[in-house]
């Protein structure tokens, strides 16, 4: 079984540990909250990664196009100064990180879970849909001056052979 709390904890942790070592960026957390809505985007960039086992779910990052030049700078160590394949790949890549540190910790009260590999998307204006999930548990934060919110949804698998593992999610009440 694993609380709102928990994950919380878990995905603040993962981001501070990523974005610290890996990118060499301080990143604050702002107060967390619930969301029954897709993630969208007006202008930047969304990466999702699946998540299966006993539960299943997702996870996803999204930022300004601004903020996803600036993680690709960090990251790989080069300029760029618009969205391209390199600024794709390393946000799908800081995603990857992220969500994988998340589902370690995670694993502890879950069970063994499975990543898919990053789905990234750029654009303006757009809205994603996922089916069967819960509420999204989205936790907004702030670096250097930009915004990136990171969003998991976990609910038990429907799978019957992993049915006596499944615990509901708590509310973050």
């Amino acid at each position: 079984m694993i609380q709102t709390e928990q994950i919380v904890e878990y995905v603040r942790t993962a981001a501070a540990d990523v974005f610290s070592t890996m990118l060499g960026m301080e990143i604050e957390s702002s107060p967390g909250y619930l969301d029954k809505t897709d993630p969208a985007v007006s202008d930047g960039v969304l990466a999702f990664i699946g998540l299966a086992g006993p539960w299943a779910g997702a996870g996803a990052i999204s930022c300004t196009a601004n903020f996803a030049c600036q993680i690709c700078a960090a990251l790989l160590m080069t300029e760029s100064r618009a969205v391209n394949e390199e600024v794709l790949d390393a946000v799908g890549e800081v995603t990857n990180m992220i969500i994988g540190n998340f589902k370690t910790l995670a694993e502890q009260h879950l069970g063994p879970l499975g990543l898919s590999i990053p789905t990234v998307i750029y654009g303006h204006n757009f809205t994603s849909r996922s089916t069967g999930h819960n509420d999204w548990i989205v936790l907004p934060f702030h670096c250097q001056g930009e915004a990136i919110e990171i969003r998991v949804c976990l609910a038990p698998a429907k799978d019957t052979k992993h049915a006596g593992n499944a615990h509901m999610i708590s509310s973050l009440a």
